[in-house]
């Protein structure tokens, strides 16, 4: 089976530190968290009370606990929704992770579904799962990097704002770190 630390740590490394970048639709984000799409979570009460102190952002990567709640909030939100641990090829697992923390567990789920030839619903279940196991690995990987880069230009077409984002959209669908 996959391993969420393993794939969390390649993720990561793709999401960077502290943004505020106005052409973002998410708004401010920490580590990819976005506090418009996600203003409930926990984690902004404590990068609002780092925000005071000398050394913001630096500060927020040296917070233990802030560093928690981030690896629980993507295990929660997108891992344990794709059902990575029930993923049995690593690469697999990270491809659709990966995907699931940049456009949404459902688009993942879905370009998932599609390739593999299941329902394709948006929610990863037993049957998805048993497919994507049965899959050819190679196969999978190659047909489901495809479908991500339709998908960043689509978005791009629809949103010609996002152009200065694609770049670094298509090293993370051919797995590069940016």
């Amino acid at each position: 089976m996959a391993d969420f630390t393993q794939a969390f740590q390649l993720t990561i490394a793709h999401e960077g530190g502290y943004v505020n970048d106005p052409d973002d639709p998410g708004g401010e984000t920490y580590k990819g968290v976005a506090r418009k799409i996600h203003s409930k979570w926990d984690g902004w009460t404590t990068i609002d009370m780092l925000k005071r102190q000398a050394g913001f952002p630096g500060n927020l990567d040296k917070d233990t606990e802030l560093q928690e709640a981030i690896a629980d909030f993507y295990r929660i939100n997108f891992w344990d929704k794709v059902k990575g641990d029930n993923i049995t090829n690593q690469k697999v697992a990270e491809s659709i992770f990966d995907f699931a923390v940049n456009a949404g567990t459902s688009t993942s789920s879905v370009l998932a579904q599609m390739v593999v030839g299941t329902n394709a619903d948006g929610v990863i279940g037993q049957e998805s799962v048993a497919k994507i196991n049965a899959f050819d690995t190679d196969h999978f990987l190659a047909a489901f990097t495809v479908a991500k880069i339709a998908r960043y230009v689509n978005i791009v077409k629809k949103r010609p704002t996002s152009r200065k984002y694609f770049y670094g959209w298509i090293l993370r669908a051919l797995g590069e770190n940016a």
